[in-house]
């Protein structure tokens, strides 16, 4: 690529593809948004330099090609497409066995897919925990409040179930109370699945245990460069309506979602928020 290439984001919902893109402004980097309709957020639509469908597969490579930029950052959330939609924009660029394969393949198959897809354009693939890192969690406390030794105990169990999982494409959340595993979590998000282990603990075999801890941790082996896991304020504001005791999170592969607010919600709550190192290697970007 050209010296001064620009990063291109191929960005969906939330908050973090205006993160990124401060992020890489304020290292002097030149940005081009590629935003995907209906995702976005409307303040970055307004920025962006192109807005569209995320199934105009033939225009997104097009765009990108045009723009020859120095990496792709897929970055934000984004609803799956419907099979046979998602099936028919890929025709052009799969033969039926693949697209097949692809989309029998969960969630991962799927994002590693797209990266094939990019990459086989002669596409650098670029990730945040690369091109962002401030925007990583740390590892150690990273609050005011620190973990008692049962609460690092389940920290430890939800981290060694999660990496037990990782071979079978589930969720990257886990509710772990007194070593015992509350709650899981699937496609519906790790809000949800917080939800979910509020009205448990209401069940008697749980009323009784105090605390628990929310582990939320990339899987083993996983491309960084896609689906990082995320918490923010509202994560924590959940965990706290779960009436769990902290929240841990894989140092340097999950994102905080404003940090020093995530931070403070979680202070003022009374929950600790524990960045846990990894054990096993990762991908890297």
């Amino acid at each position: 690529m050209a010296a001064g290439a620009p990063v291109a984001l191929l960005a969906g919902g939330g908050a973090l593809p205006g993160l990124l893109r401060a992020a890489l402004l304020r290292r002097d980097r030149s940005v081009r948004v590629l935003a995907l309709r209906g995702f976005a957020e409307r303040g970055l639509v307004r920025e962006a330099d192109v807005v569209v469908d995320i199934l105009d597969y033939k225009r997104i490579f097009a765009q990108l090609e045009a723009w020859a930029p120095a990496e792709v950052v897929l970055v934000g959330t984004v609803h799956r497409p419907k099979p046979t939609a998602f099936a028919g924009a890929l025709a052009a660029f799969r033969n039926r066995d693949e697209i097949a394969a692809i989309l029998g393949a969960g969630d991962d198959g799927l994002l590693a897919g797209v990266i094939r897809l990019l990459e086989e354009r002669g596409l650098t693939v670029g990730g945040i925990d690369r091109l962002a890192p401030e925007l990583l969690a740390g590892a150690g406390v990273l609050g005011a409040v620190m973990p008692d030794e049962p609460s690092l105990a389940a920290a430890a169990a939800g981290q060694g179930v999660l990496e037990a999982l990782s071979p079978f494409d589930v969720g990257q959340a886990v509710v772990v109370a007194a070593r015992r595993v509350v709650a899981i979590e699937g496609p519906e998000g790790t809000d949800a699945m917080l939800a979910r282990a509020r009205r448990l603990r209401r069940s008697p075999r749980l009323r009784a245990v105090h605390g628990g801890v929310m582990v939320k941790m990339a899987k083993v082996g996983q491309d960084l460069r896609v689906d990082l896991p995320t918490i923010g304020p509202r994560t924590v504001a959940c965990a706290a309506r779960a009436g769990l005791a902290g929240i841990a999170i894989g140092a340097g592969a999950t994102l905080i979602v404003d940090g020093p607010g995530t931070i403070a919600e979680a202070d003022r709550r009374g929950l600790f928020l524990l960045g846990i190192e990894r054990r096993h290697d990762r991908i890297e970007s």
